[in-house]
């Protein structure tokens, strides 16, 4: 499976000129699932009542990308539904119901458990072989809750992760593929944020051992997960095997 991901500058509060940006960019581009980061359509927001998909907004775009492009596409957006907002992350493809997984672990330092609402399950996409846990940016520093009980194959992460934190965002990433013997691709914005918070080019892709796969051209950030490759890593080191066992109370 093929993964493309881009590193987004992503224009404040502005979702045309972030649909428009993106289109550009991706033209010509092929892949299996393309990944957009945290927030891609405004930017890491807290002002939820201006800036939240009202009608759906960034969930129609994601459809028109992914049947243009005959792939998946996955990236989050501020929603309201019910009088809340959520920070939700989507998995779209060209023929089938869309996915969707809102973030659990909102980010308390911002400000933004008290203008969100958290998520209340964890979920696992089914696609091109592979299972596939959704995450978004924060959710990074929990490894109970990104725990492999042997249910999924690779880990997405999508984020707007400053450049003052980039190191706990690279060696967490990394972590997360070791102790979980799972792909594992982070995929961070860049430039600069309407909070005047600056985002350093820091996507990655590692594989369960730890090494980097991903390749990078400009803004482009792409890697090849090998399903076969992985299944003959964990048949050769079972450490999966010895894991803790545990429930956790949403």
């Amino acid at each position: 499976m093929k993964i493309t991901g881009l590193n987004l500058d992503i224009v404040w509060k502005n979702k045309d000129k972030n649909f428009k940006q993106i289109e550009e960019q991706l033209q010509g581009r092929n892949a299996d699932l393309f990944l957009l980061p945290e927030m891609f359509s405004t930017g890491f927001c807290m002002d939820a009542a201006e800036v939240s998909d009202r009608n759906s907004e960034s969930l129609e775009f994601l459809k028109k990308m992914s049947k243009e492009k005959n792939a998946a596409f996955c990236g989050s957006a501020p929603v309201e539904e019910n009088g809340r907002f959520y920070n939700r992350m989507y998995f779209v493809q060209p023929d089938a119901e869309p996915f969707f997984y809102d973030k659990r672990h909102l980010f308390s330092f911002s400000g933004e458990d008290k203008v969100y609402t958290p998520g209340n399950k964890r979920v696992i996409v089914h696609y091109k072989g592979f299972r596939i846990l959704l995450q978004v940016c924060y959710d990074l520093r929990f490894p109970v809750f990104a725990r492999n009980n042997d249910d999924y194959d690779a880990i997405l992460y999508v984020a707007n992760w400053p450049e003052k934190r980039v190191g706990a965002w690279e060696h967490l990433l990394k972590a997360r593929a070791i102790e979980n013997l799972s792909f594992v691709f982070g995929l961070n914005r860049i430039g600069t944020d309407g909070n005047n918070l600056f985002y350093q080019e820091s996507s990655h892709c590692f594989f369960a051992d730890g090494t980097e796969i991903s390749q990078k051209n400009g803004n482009i950030v792409t890697a090849e997960l090998n399903r076969e490759e992985l299944d003959n890593f964990r048949q050769h080191f079972q450490f999966l095997n010895d894991r803790d066992q545990f429930s956790i109370d949403l």
